[in-house]
């Protein structure tokens, strides 16, 4: 995240570890990290994430999503937006629709503060799909944090 910020990105963290910023803890290990990057800056945060080591393509489903692994098997998977007006962006997702992601909200890694997905966004991501003993824990947490009514399958 650091050579990130040196390198003048505008990126917020998603997916578990966006779970994690929000609730100001580490919960639980990590496969991956997810990262909403605005569209216009992705060769810069593409630059910078080769310069830290990450050089494997995991996945190329650009516009939608790039995954990357450095030589250890660490991962990054970049959700690039489009800059909304909000704040936010939205990401142009492979059935030719968007998905808004609100502007960030501020969240904690290892006593840093960074910018993460809402908590109403982490919920919303985590349906339409089988949610794994990993999602249950993670939407339970936030739920008991931050007193949110869930939804099936989450109840």
């Amino acid at each position: 995240m650091s050579r990130l910020k040196q390198a003048g990105t505008t990126v917020w963290v998603d997916g578990g570890w966006g779970v994690d910023a929000l609730l100001g803890a580490i919960s639980r290990p990590h496969s991956d990290l997810d990262l909403v990057a605005l569209r216009p800056e992705l060769p810069t945060v593409r630059s910078a994430l080769t310069e830290a080591g990450y050089t494997t393509v995991l996945r190329d489903w650009l516009p939608t999503a790039l995954a990357l692994a450095d030589e250890t098997g660490r991962e990054i998977d970049l959700h690039p937006v489009t800059p909304t007006p909000d704040g936010g962006g939205n990401q142009a997702l492979a059935d030719g629709t968007e998905f808004h992601y609100p502007p960030p909200a501020t969240g904690t890694i290892d006593g840093q503060p960074v910018a993460c997905v809402d908590v109403e966004t982490q919920i919303h991501c985590h349906l339409g799909y089988e949610p794994s003993t990993k999602d249950r824990e993670d939407m339970r947490r936030l739920r008991d944090r931050f007193d949110r009514q869930l939804p099936a399958p989450y109840q």
